[in-house]
């Protein structure tokens, strides 16, 4: 099997449609269409079919989908083992960010990186956790940046790692700001400034409230939790935010209930690291130890 035939067949699902496929693999819509139609003759099956305004995957096709990419990871390992050997780090490097650990962390890793190999290009995407998993799936990224999720599949490996200690925290104008110490039956009186139900965050706050019986007021919820900030700054609620962001327009709240979630470097087993994305994860590892000592 061509790989090339076999990559226009993955652009086609992961993209689902030609044109996008065609745009994602910088090629025209009818070299798609060919080499697709290449690799259903050379198997004697049809892998996919068009309709008006979608595509479907056939039976055919979703019993190949894992094999295609085995084996298209299995020509990047060679190539990777290949470029070993010239010691010299260049070319591209496809990163995926959370919007947090862009902010906060980012920085200061890409800062050392772009001085230190110069002949890297980065490409860099800022997303949802959930969404970056997705990606790393479709190989859309060599290493993705993210909370760590318990759900996480046996597809990723974790490369790096590190506690991210959390605060419940109101504005400095809020009634519960008078004191140090709430209770959570104190903060179920108020309206919650939490990240969506489908992230780390909220189901450790909300398998708390659910634990003590109470009620969680979720109010107006978003992912960016620099905006959860601002919403809990001005009063609109109390929130749960990572303690490295709390600053003089928040005040901090003890209840006894401490909250953590981890940070960390994902990759996909099987799929072999570029030398770039290991000097990466060389300079993560020493910021992150060094932000912890």
């Amino acid at each position: 099997m061509d790989a090339n035939s076999l990559k226009a067949f993955l652009g086609i699902v992961d993209q689902g449609s030609f044109s996008e496929a065609a745009e994602a693999l910088h090629l025209t819509q009818p070299a798609i269409s060919k080499r697709l139609a290449a690799l259903e003759n050379q198997l004697g099956t049809k892998l996919i079919e068009r309709g008006h305004r979608e595509i479907r995957v056939t039976e055919a096709g979703a019993r190949l989908l894992p094999h295609a990419r085995r084996i298209l990871d299995e020509i990047h390992n060679a190539r990777m083992a290949l470029s070993a050997d010239d010691g010299i780090i260049s070319g591209e490097l496809e990163i995926i960010a959370s919007h947090h650990i862009g902010l906060h962390h980012l920085p200061n890793w890409l800062r050392g990186f772009v001085s230190d190999y110069p002949e890297v290009t980065v490409n860099l995407q800022f997303m949802e956790s959930d969404a970056a998993y997705s990606q790393m799936l479709k190989r859309n990224a060599e290493l993705a940046f993210v909370t760590l999720s318990d759900s996480m599949g046996s597809e990723f490996v974790v490369y790096e790692q590190w506690s991210d200690p959390m605060a419940f925290v109101v504005g400095a104008s809020h009634e519960l700001a008078v004191g140090k110490n709430a209770s959570l039956e104190d903060l179920a009186k108020y309206p919650a400034l939490l990240p969506d139900t489908t992230t780390a965050t909220y189901r450790a706050v909300s398998r708390l409230f659910l634990e003590a019986n109470l009620p969680l007021k979720q109010q107006i919820p978003t992912n960016y939790l620099e905006t959860i900030k601002m919403m809990a700054s001005v009063g609109l609620g109390w929130s749960v935010l990572p303690v490295s962001m709390v600053d003089e327009s928040l005040h901090q709240l003890d209840t006894g209930f401490p909250v953590s979630r981890v940070l960390g470097a994902v990759g996909l087993s099987g799929r072999h690291l570029s030398p770039a994305a290991t000097a990466l994860l060389g300079i993560v590892h020493d910021e992150e130890a060094n932000q912890t000592t």
